[in-house]
This record gives C-alpha cells, structure tokens and sequence, in this order.
C-alpha cells in the first residue's frame, strides 16, 4: 500500500560544476562567530496566579447548580411617557418657540413715567419727628 514513490539520485537535478567547487571551497572561518541566544519568556508568578484565578472562576460557574436558585417575579416597567405629558411638552416646546420667535418690532414706543416717587428729606424729617 505504498503510494509515495521513492526519488532516486536520478530524479534530482544537476547541479553546475562552477557553483559546486564554490560550495566545496567554502571555508567557514571567514564567518563571523555568533552566540545564539535561546529566548524563553516564562510567565510571571503574577500571570499564574490571574491564570489559577481565573480557572477556578470557570469550574465554578461550570458546576454551579442551578437548581439553588429562586424564582423571582419580574415586573414589567414602561419607562415610555403618557399621552398627557407629550400634549404637556408639546405646549411648553410651543410656548418657547412663540417666545423665541417673537417679533420685537410689531411693539409700540413708551414713554415710562415714575408714579411713585421717592419721598423727600423734608418729608422724612416730619415722619422722624412724629
């Protein structure tokens, strides 16, 4: 039951005869020396303990039985306003735009005329005195 043929040395291509000599000449000591550097970023203790935390947060609500549950009623609120407090908001919003559209032209000029005037030093003395 082998479906992979075998390749063979035959199947491959050839290779250049300048381009191998330059590979078999090549001296490694005209490369540069490099020390290799494993990076391993290893989690923190903090990140351990959020991962532990975390964990144990969701075996907890994975066994949780649901069964220990009450019922409760809910009541059903319409935050939505009645027919009466639109007509009301509707009167104000009216209201303020007759005042902010209000022509100040269409008035008539007046002259004010003091009808109460301020009593006198004479008139204070005698109240004083009395």
């Amino acid at each position: 039951m082998e479906t992979a043929t075998a390749t063979s040395l035959k199947d491959y291509k050839k290779v250049g005869a300048d381009l191998k000599t330059q590979l078999e000449s090549f001296n490694t000591e005209n490369l540069s020396k490099a020390d290799t550097q494993e990076k391993i970023v290893l989690p923190t203790a903090e990140d351990v303990q959020t991962e532990k935390t975390q964990k144990s947060l969701f075996v907890g609500i994975e066994t949780f039985d649901a069964t220990k549950l009450k019922h409760a009623e809910t009541c059903e609120k319409n935050p939505l306003p009645d027919k009466e407090a639109i007509q009301q908001e509707k009167g104000q919003n009216n209201f303020i735009k007759g005042i902010e559209s209000f022509d100040t032209s269409k008035l008539k000029h007046t002259e004010t005329c003091e009808k109460n005037p301020l009593p006198t030093k004479e008139t204070i003395e005698e109240e004083k005195k009395s």
